[in-house]
């Protein structure tokens, strides 16, 4: 009799300490609760770029056919200044930019238009150059996304018989200004020079 009512109580105590751990084992196993990261919409980046600006331009031309060059033993610098229009398109987030610039003194005329659309999916932006000239669209676009208020789009492009990259960096935006730079690197972006600045005011 002794023995089955230790048996009994051995049992009792055993089916406690089970139900007390029971709880605790079980939140254990949870996984821990996980907060969505939020992901920067960028479809608003290049809102600050709408509208019209006074633009200057510095760029580096190869002396012998005139062409943007990031070779300084070809390459020569040389100054333009003009305007710079950037407008929405249909309501969206995608912009068309109209660049008239000319090097004071000289016959040197830069022209040119971009279209820049974003893609909600990747969060990324693609820029397009376009010569309405000729009707030429130029591919393949440059892409990349904003970082806080520094923008950076890159692409591959085959200039003057060699192929490099392309880069774009926006900086130093306000209201009133912004800078965007190009820069070409022949080694696969381990070094990067720059041929093109353009700073914008209004």
């Amino acid at each position: 009799m002794w023995t089955s009512q230790k048996c009994i109580r051995r049992l009792v105590t055993s089916a406690g300490i089970l139900l007390l751990l029971q709880p605790f084992n079980g939140a254990m196993s949870q996984p821990a609760s996980s907060h969505p990261t939020l992901i920067h919409d960028g479809s608003h980046d290049f809102d600050f770029l709408i509208g019209d600006w006074k633009a200057h331009l510095r760029r580096m031309i190869d002396r012998n056919i005139g062409v943007t060059t990031s070779d300084p033993r070809t390459g020569i610098w040389v100054e333009y200044d003009g305007v710079c229009n950037d407008k929405k398109l249909l309501d969206t987030s995608a912009n068309f930019e109209q660049f008239d610039v000319q090097a004071s003194g000289t016959h040197l005329r830069f022209r040119g238009q971009a279209l820049r659309m974003y893609n909600p999916p990747s969060h990324q932006w693609s820029i397009y150059g376009l010569d309405l000239d000729n009707g030429e669209l130029g591919l393949p676009p440059l892409i990349g996304q904003f970082t806080g208020t520094r923008g950076e789009f890159f692409d591959s492009e085959l200039r003057n018989g060699r192929m490099v990259q392309v880069r774009y960096v926006w900086t130093d935006i306000s209201p009133k200004s912004a800078r965007m730079e190009q820069s070409f690197s022949p080694d696969g972006g381990k070094s990067w020079a720059v041929n093109w600045i353009v700073t914008l005011s209004r």
